[in-house]
């Protein structure tokens, strides 16, 4: 017994060490688990103009001279010193990966070398957001694949990106990624996305949805439509400015529809000050309030690399916005130190891991606004959002006003997206808007009481809410 006992810790460090197979994935499985956490997902885009329509065609600003080392380098020890350990998403878009200036083949030596240091993750973005306003489906495709070889090329040793930035695609390039390109993950939608920048996507769900066949803002009802590929917003935005088409003017302000936690409807627009305070004002309504409803929460912002100098092409009052990112990232930190700051690709598939279809996700948000800008301090809203429709409620929490219904979308019902365009004719709209949505463009998109939906549209809510109740049907 006491020969036994001598070599009893050589025992159990070899019982371990034979079981040693099973052990890596006990904490695969550990941590695959997406529920009980709170994630973060910090993307930017590298690119030589503002706009690449195609692989020889561009729109806008041309930004070579603000994409070289030494910005990138500015950029990631920022994040690096306001979170230690972050993971972050850097997408290139074709012009960025086949450009021969010095600057560029060391810009791509450079970020190699920080996913080799940090974890980082290298992917492609197709025509610089929103390819199939330019592009065929098919075309969307071949720039897919060529990128996405170019993307492994670059880093070598076999990589292979888990996700891919797109702004929107289509729900024929998402199935293409998913089906050809094995990848599962795509930040392929822009929730509120309308009248604002250079493309129209609005109606999607602003949380992780597996897309359908014949939308890609629409979550797939069934089997027959199912794309199995996770589809992500770019942007998380304050839900209370969102409902405002494009923007409005407020005192001396442009209050950009988009307004959450992205740099410029934020620090680089309204200064560090206020714009922090949007920005962490955002991230709670999902850290606070959203986890408690959804038993998640998940925050995402791109800050495209052209926006660390900024200020010498687009002249954002000499703001880059790094100080503010600086303020955000620690306070991230200190009030939700749980928070976990991973690459776009590893969240996806996290998701993907616990969700295998769309039945189960039924994803609940309130916000109060946040006085800044657009975010009227008086207002509350409720989104419900689900396989089957989204739903917005509006009040004035200050004077208990009876709440309003400002957005029904209903994905029950038949959705296509517009055709190809045709050479020199860009389609804009992608959006999918049925009966009621929250941007008030249309006639029809007046707000209405609870009651004023008709039987049919109220069965169908209490279907997946029983507790809502209505007073006085309208047959």
């Amino acid at each position: 017994m006491k020969k036994l006992r001598k070599y009893l810790p050589v025992l159990i460090l070899f019982f371990l060490y034979s079981c040693g197979s099973n052990l890596p994935e006990a904490k695969s499985v550990a941590e695959s688990q997406i529920m009980g956490k709170r994630f973060f997902t910090f993307n930017t885009v590298v690119r030589v103009n503002q706009i690449e329509t195609s692989r020889d065609e561009v729109r806008g600003e041309d930004e070579s001279a603000i994409h070289n080392p030494a910005e990138a380098r500015v950029f990631r020890e920022a994040v690096e010193k306001a979170w230690p350990g972050a993971r972050m998403t850097w997408a290139f878009s074709w012009l960025a990966l086949n450009d021969q200036r010095p600057n560029y083949r060391d810009l791509r030596e450079l970020i190699v070398s920080y996913h080799n240091k940090y974890g980082d993750e290298i992917t492609f973005i197709p025509g610089g957001y929103f390819a199939n306003m330019y592009n065929s489906r098919e075309q969307v495709n071949r720039d897919l694949h060529d990128g996405l070889q170019l993307v492994s090329e670059m880093v070598g040793e076999g990589y292979r990106p888990n996700s891919v930035i797109a702004g929107f695609l289509s729900a024929e390039n998402l199935s293409y990624l998913a089906e050809k390109e094995g990848i599962h993950v795509c930040q392929g939608n822009i929730w509120s996305q309308y009248a604002v920048d250079n493309g129209d996507g609005e109606g999607s769900i602003s949380y992780p949805y597996y897309p359908s066949r014949e939308h890609f803002c629409k979550p797939a009802q069934g089997k027959e439509d199912f794309i199995d590929i996770v589809n992500l917003d770019g942007w998380t935005v304050d839900f209370i400015n969102a409902k405002y088409p494009g923007g409005r003017q407020f005192n001396d302000d442009w209050c950009g529809s988009r307004q959450g936690v992205g740099p410029i409807e934020t620090v680089i627009r309204l200064g560090t000050e206020r714009g922090t305070r949007e920005m962490i004002a955002t991230t709670a309504a999902h850290f606070d309030r959203g986890f408690e409803l959804n038993g998640f929460a998940w925050v995402t912002c791109c800050w495209e690399m052209s926006l660390v100098e900024a200020r010498k092409i687009y002249g954002y009052k000499g703001r880059n916005g790094l100080d503010g990112l600086e303020i955000w990232f620690t306070e991230m930190r200190k009030r939700w130190p749980d928070a976990q700051c991973i690459t776009q690709g590893e969240f996806g598939l996290l998701w993907r891991e616990h969700y295998k279809n769309n039945d189960s996700i039924n994803y609940r948000f309130v916000q109060r606004g946040s006085g800044i800008c657009g975010s009227d301090p008086e207002l509350e809203i409720r989104w419900f959002m689900n396989k089957d429709f989204r739903m917005a409620l509006l009040r004035n929490w200050k004077k208990n006003t009876p709440e309003k219904v400002i957005d029904f979308t209903r994905y029950d019902l038949e959705a296509k997206e517009p055709a190809d365009p045709l050479a020199g004719e860009p389609i804009r709209n992608w959006s999918l808007m049925n009966r009621l949505n929250q941007k008030g463009t249309r006639p029809q998109d007046i707000a209405i009481d609870m009651n004023e939906l008709n039987a049919e549209e109220q069965d169908f809510i209490s279907g997946r809410y029983p507790d809502m109740t209505f007073k006085n049907p309208t047959k």
